[in-house]
């Protein structure tokens, strides 16, 4: 199955944390997978009514929260993230999550970009930790390098400042992945216009 053309998978996670060091055989486990589908085809100045075609823009967003195995939601991480431990304990467990991402998200042919490169990571030590398979293809972008080359800065900045610096706001709660995912595709967005995302068909980004 070929993934549609110009659709981006923006991906936030959020994972047990703690205040300090986790409790003795605790892990930092993903809780939250926020994603937002982006499509980056611009219309050419012309309206899609009229074309036929789709306008650049964000269009699709999906939250899965998932069970951690190896860890508790403490009060720090409730505080931080929003999550409770009995809101999670609603979710699917990690392995689930990933056949989701695979089988409803196109994760495995379809590109995708985080804040960073914690999320790619994460990811990959959580699957090697379970022996899950891991859900992403090769082309990831930490959408960081782009957003800093295309407004000439010398600092990677955090989310947060990047919208500030954008000029766009800050929709819902920081640290909520599903927010957070359809923040960061406003700021690829803003990249995209600037002529600065990279190509799909281009190297894999770090």
């Amino acid at each position: 199955m070929a993934a549609e053309p110009d659709l981006l998978n923006v991906i936030d996670v959020e994972a047990t944390c703690w205040d300090g060091q986790p409790p003795p055989g605790a892990v930092s486990e993903i809780i939250e997978i926020g994603l937002t589908v982006v499509d980056l085809r611009a219309a050419d100045g012309v309206s899609p009514a009229r074309t036929g075609s789709r306008a650049r823009g964000r269009v699709a967003r999906h939250r899965i929260l998932v069970r951690p195995a190896r860890s508790t939601v403490s009060a720090f991480c409730t505080e931080l993230t929003g999550l409770t431990a009995a809101e999670v304990g609603t979710g699917v467990s990690f392995a689930e999550a990933c056949g989701l991402l695979a089988s409803e998200h196109e994760a495995g042919i379809r590109p995708w970009a985080s804040w960073g490169d914690y999320d790619r990571n994460q990811f990959t030590r959580q699957c090697r930790a379970t022996g899950t398979r891991y859900p992403f293809g090769r082309h990831h972008t930490n959408a960081k390098l782009p957003f800093t080359a295309a407004h000439g800065l010398r600092k990677r900045p955090g989310m947060a400042q990047a919208l500030r610096i954008a000029g766009l706001p800050l929709e819902g709660r920081h640290h909520s992945g599903a927010d957070d995912a359809w923040n960061i595709a406003a700021l690829v967005l803003d990249t995209a216009a600037r002529g600065f995302w990279p190509n799909s068909s281009d190297s894999p980004m770090s």
